[in-house]
């Protein structure tokens, strides 16, 4: 039980970070889309639609990824449903060229995106290879158990 505690501070931790992340993301992006056009040059324009829907789509990602987690810790989902749904899609990093004309602070949101994104990857890896060790049936017999008989 400990463990599960540890985990689900861990995932709570990260889905704070990321909906910061997405708030950051949300006014860096949309702001900057809508702002004066005219004075921005094509190859901004492109770069900054371009990374910021990557940049949002791998945030919208990890958020998802997180919240199933947490469903799971709160017993809204099973070990198995989490499994079957919640696989976290594979990174798309941002196009170097793209990068080059953007500004710094919003490169530096970026990096921090891919940099979470990592993150909840390498953790996502390890949950699925911790299930496939062949301790999911006896865990899910365990959790059937303590349904069963009220723990």
């Amino acid at each position: 039980m400990a463990a599960r505690t540890i985990n689900q501070q861990i995932i709570e931790e990260l889905y704070a970070e990321a909906l910061v992340l997405a708030d950051d993301a949300r006014a860096a992006f949309g702001l900057r889309l809508h702002a004066d056009t005219a004075t921005q040059d094509d190859a901004l324009r492109i770069a900054l639609s371009i990374e910021g829907l990557r940049t949002t789509t791998r945030v919208m990602h990890v958020l998802a990824w997180l919240l199933n987690q947490r469903a799971y810790f709160s017993g809204e989902l099973s070990e198995a449903q989490l499994r079957r749904t919640s696989a976290l899609p594979d990174e798309r990093a941002a196009d170097p060229g793209n990068l080059e004309v953007l500004e710094p602070e919003t490169r530096a949101l970026i990096h921090e995106s891919e940099q979470l994104h990592a993150r909840v990857a390498r953790l996502d890896r390890e949950l699925r290879g911790a299930a496939g060790h062949g301790d999911a049936p006896v865990r899910a017999m365990q959790d059937r158990l303590a349904r069963a008989f009220g723990e």
